[in-house]
């Protein structure tokens, strides 16, 4: 029989979940069409709202992965021919950009280099009349959070544009206020800061973008107007339902929970708890004697990027972190795989107890 490995998951995630979200995944499964479940439905979506900073009817989970939102926020949104701006700084800008074109977009990339905020000034420039204009608020290849109420406020100022924004490594961690910043489309996972297991993508939509949506979508699973008269607007407009697909009842079971665990707490606290936490993680770092890689001022504190030292082995030493102290650190992304970590403290992992055991770790497997 296998034996049961418990992991500290210090990577870029998935984190450790809240115990109550594992708690949830737990209890007595439902039918996707129970009474019950429908309102643990509709409260994990009101759950959403606020997490999400919106009051957006559309907001959902979608039942898959982070990256099946954002393939549904462009699958619905780009018609054929139509200019998408993405602002590139770092791998899932990247994505972004291979996604749009699959839709048929023409794709205008405004690259940045790695490690840096994007400037919103130099991706309005890159093009007169976009519709869309896409960005990574939480670059999770490279640990930098980017200014997206500076965006959407220049977004919105001169153009009709749509805003889509991937919050995957930012919502449930750093502020985000999807309304307030002019968001009209946002996607994320549950795997990070919300702290719970992979497999969901909150997801939400404002009325602008979905009365601009694409009527018939080449993804029957992801598109949003069928999507809507099952869950999200559905419960948020009392309406009757119709059936779409099973939708994973535990995870959402799981997610609620967990949800219920952030907002216990209160939103704002587990910002400044990540916040502290992330601070002490890159102060212990630079005081070790190491480099952090993000540029300061735009550094992410729930996903530190630092800088492998010369001569050493990045592999072996999150190797020896996984084998000793049970401790998973990621490596870097793209042409940085090799000469950086990535180490996140989301979730229940953004605590002091996780920082001391972290810099502990790291410092006697470096000799330092």
């Amino acid at each position: 029989m296998t034996s049961i490995v418990q992991r500290h998951l210090f990577g870029p995630g998935p984190s450790n979940p809240y115990p109550e979200a594992t708690e949830g995944l737990a209890r007595p499964l439902l039918g996707h069409l129970d009474p019950a479940f429908l309102t643990i439905m509709d409260e994990t979506c009101d759950r959403l709202r606020v997490a999400w900073g919106t009051d957006n009817a559309r907001t959902l989970p979608l039942s898959a992965t982070g990256s099946a939102g954002m393939e549904a926020a462009f699958v619905n949104t780009v018609h054929p021919g139509d200019v998408v701006v993405v602002a590139v700084n770092g791998l899932f800008g990247q994505r972004m950009c291979e996604v749009a074109s699959r839709c048929g977009a023409e794709v205008v990339p405004v690259e940045h280099t790695w490690g840096t905020a994007i400037d919103p000034e130099r991706v309005l420039a890159a093009h007169p009349s976009p519709k869309i204009v896409a960005a990574v608020h939480a670059e999770t290849s490279t640990g930098v959070r980017s200014d997206i109420a500076a965006l959407g406020d220049a977004v919105h100022a001169s153009t009709d544009a749509l805003l889509v924004v991937d919050a995957v490594t930012s919502i449930g961690g750093i502020e985000l206020r999807a309304d307030d910043w002019g968001i009209d489309v946002g996607y994320a996972g549950t795997q990070k800061c919300l702290g719970v297991a992979p497999g969901l993508a909150p997801f939400t939509i404002n009325d602008r973008a979905f009365a601009r949506r694409v009527e018939r979508p080449q993804s029957w699973y992801l598109d949003l107007g069928l999507l809507g008269g099952y869950v999200g607007e559905a419960g948020a407009k009392g309406g009757g339902r119709t059936y779409h697909h099973t939708a994973p009842v535990a995870m959402i079971s799981s997610l609620h929970a967990g949800l219920g665990r952030i907002l216990d707490e209160g939103l704002e606290n587990v910002w400044a708890r990540h916040a502290a936490a992330g601070q002490a993680l890159q102060d212990g770092l630079e005081a070790m004697g190491l480099e952090l890689f993000a540029e300061k001022g735009s550094r992410l504190p729930d996903l530190t990027t630092v800088r492998v030292p010369d001569g050493v082995d990045s592999a072996a030493v999150r190797r020896t972190l996984l084998e000793r102290y049970d401790i998973e650190i990621g490596g870097g992304a793209g042409e940085f795989a090799a000469s950086v970590w990535r180490i996140g403290l989301m979730g229940p992992n953004a605590r002091p107890d996780a920082v001391a055991l972290l810099l502990a770790a790291l410092a006697e497997t470096l000799g330092r």
